[in-house]
């Protein structure tokens, strides 16, 4: 029967994509894949005024990419400016752009495409942070947390995503978090706002997949808490599985995986266990789990970046 050999030939196709997938892993586990080549492309990155943002704009900056930066903070924004041409960069356009403001992204998005023109890695890296619990959090500051951290992906994705499909080359990248994988106490908004933020961008990779633009990638980034000032105060008590992670080190691993076109990288590597154990732990196990390694604890001595007077 025609229905049959179609099962059968569906089968034999699957088996053969599924295997091939898991064979190029196992080789690029021993073998890096190699990396693209960026120098031309046209690099927005949001939140760059400062922390990770400005120091992926400067690895983009010696790789030779079109700098475009966005940041609510002029003056922070103009100092990664003033080091990404020392870096080498030879184009590096700044912007003031509220990341909380849906128009304000899509009247400076107009901008820069009328300015620069496509772009064509688009990194959604502002976040907001107000580690609270959930009764102490003003319902504006809730708002504003899924404003920066998951909406404003949505605006941008919507912004520049129509120039990637016609030419069916570009690169999304998402940084997430661990609060993106895992809820834990005294960041209910700020880890469904990131967990919004990974589902939309996993689904938009999944979106363009099935469409077949498979020349525009993505990259999900969830990385633990960083020294970066945002999450100032915060303390683990396992520094060996969940330590607070060195910005250099989160930059060039971003970066890397970037060039490798990763779909997902989380840090640290724990966090991949720590994720599998959920799957299937039963839920006291879990809470005991936790207990043990005090992340309950980890935002107790929280201060955030603490504003100057």
């Amino acid at each position: 029967m025609p229905s049959k050999t179609k099962a059968m030939k569906d089968l034999l196709i699957f088996a053969v994509k599924f295997i091939y997938g898991f064979l190029e892993a196992l080789f690029h586990w021993v073998v890096p894949k190699p990396k693209k080549n960026v120098a031309g492309e046209i690099v927005l990155v949001t939140g760059s005024g400062s922390g990770i943002g400005r120091l992926l704009a400067l690895r983009f900056a010696h790789l030779g990419a079109i700098l475009v930066l966005w940041d609510i903070n002029p003056e922070g924004n103009q100092e990664t400016c003033d080091l990404a041409r020392k870096a080498g960069a030879s184009r590096v356009y700044t912007y003031i752009c509220n990341c909380s403001e849906r128009q304000d992204i899509y009247r400076v998005a107009a901008q820069v495409k009328k300015e620069v023109g496509d772009v064509t890695i688009l990194i959604n890296n502002a976040g907001i942070v107000t580690g609270k619990y959930l009764l102490e959090i003003p319902d504006e500051c809730v708002e504003k947390t899924f404003d920066v951290n998951s909406k404003a992906h949505i605006w941008t994705y919507k912004a520049f995503l129509p120039a990637m499909i016609t030419n069916n080359h570009g690169h999304l990248v998402c940084i997430s978090s661990s609060a993106g994988l895992l809820g834990t106490s005294r960041l209910s908004d700020y880890c469904a706002s990131k967990f919004a933020a990974l589902g939309f961008a996993e689904s938009l990779c999944f979106e363009l997949f099935a469409q077949g633009y498979t020349g525009i990638k993505s990259t999900i980034v969830c990385p633990f808490f960083i020294k970066t000032g945002m999450f100032e105060g915060c303390i683990t008590e396992n520094p060996l599985l969940l330590p607070i992670l060195e910005p250099n080190y989160v930059a060039d691993k971003i970066t890397n995986a970037i060039l490798e076109e990763q779909v997902y990288l989380f840090m640290p590597r724990f966090l991949y266990f720590a994720l599998f154990l959920k799957s299937f732990l039963p839920v006291n196990a879990a809470l005991a789990l936790c207990e043990y390694m005090k992340v309950f604890e980890v935002m107790n001595c929280f201060t955030g970046r603490l504003k100057k007077e």
